[in-house]
């Protein structure tokens, strides 16, 4: 296959108050590098009040391939990300978290993955962990979850994650819900499940995701409370409530 002739890729970044300018260039660096060649980024800024809107700015202006989307208010990551696919012109989508960075050969196997393997509506990876400090652990996931891998997580780095254009479009993109505001990419997994698609998790660390080490942030109830019902939905909507799921429903206030 020549180079133009390789489907092209549409990376769906939002961003909001991103902390540091060198963190988002050092972000976007890491798609410019990339060994595949034919993607398209879309930087979705989410309303932000800091200087991140100007530094977007700076990078769509030094090269084409990336294009600048701009909400007049903070509306949310779910909102963001579906705005990027409506003007997305990829056959594939793939995410990026703009505090992440991606090995310059992830588009290039992740993508061969899918050509090669088309029972798969999407791949994920496992990952490097790192903080300000650097590397400090690896985010391992199984290769291939099922319906009732979820039960106790969510088994894919959304960030990391490339998915078939046609099918995440078949969900009608992120729900937009109250109860999604911290949790719309388990909700999707579940909902692709439900749906009889698969994903799969190329074993090898194509990808630095970014967790603050030794991060023990509260987490307010009202969120944990969320994800709780987002995990009811998803467990009833794939078929697998049981005593065990139900129990599994509460993990997030237990």
């Amino acid at each position: 296959m020549t180079e133009e002739k390789k489907p092209l890729i549409s990376v769906l970044m939002g961003v909001y108050n991103c902390k540091e300018r060198s963190m988002l260039e050092r972000s976007v660096r890491s798609i410019l590098e990339q060994t595949y060649p034919n993607w398209e980024l879309i930087l979705c800024d989410d309303g932000s009040t800091n200087a991140a809107l100007l530094w977007m700015q700076n990078l769509a202006a030094r090269d084409s391939r990336i294009r600048l989307l701009q909400n007049d208010r903070n509306l949310g990551l779910a909102r963001t990300l579906n705005r990027c696919l409506s003007v997305a012109n990829g056959a594939y989508l793939a995410r990026q978290d703009d505090d992440d960075i991606s090995h310059e050969t992830r588009f290039e196997k992740q993508i061969a993955f899918l050509e090669e393997n088309s029972e798969y509506a999407f791949v994920s990876c496992a990952a490097n962990v790192f903080d300000s400090n650097g590397i400090y652990g690896e985010y391992r996931v199984t290769d291939k979850p099922t319906a009732k891998s979820f039960l106790w997580n969510n088994l894919f780095i959304h960030p990391a994650t490339v998915f078939r254009r046609n099918v995440l479009e078949k969900t009608g993109g992120y729900r937009v819900a109250k109860v999604t505001r911290r949790c719309e990419d388990y909700d999707l997994f579940m909902t692709l499940y439900a749906m009889g698609e698969k994903g799969y998790n190329i074993q090898e660390k194509i990808y630095d995701y970014q967790i603050v080490n030794n991060n023990r942030k509260y987490r307010p109830l009202k969120y944990r409370i969320d994800e709780m019902k987002v995990r009811w939905t998803g467990f009833r909507k794939m078929g697998i409530m049981s005593p065990k799921a139900l129990l599994c429903v509460f993990k997030p206030i237990a």
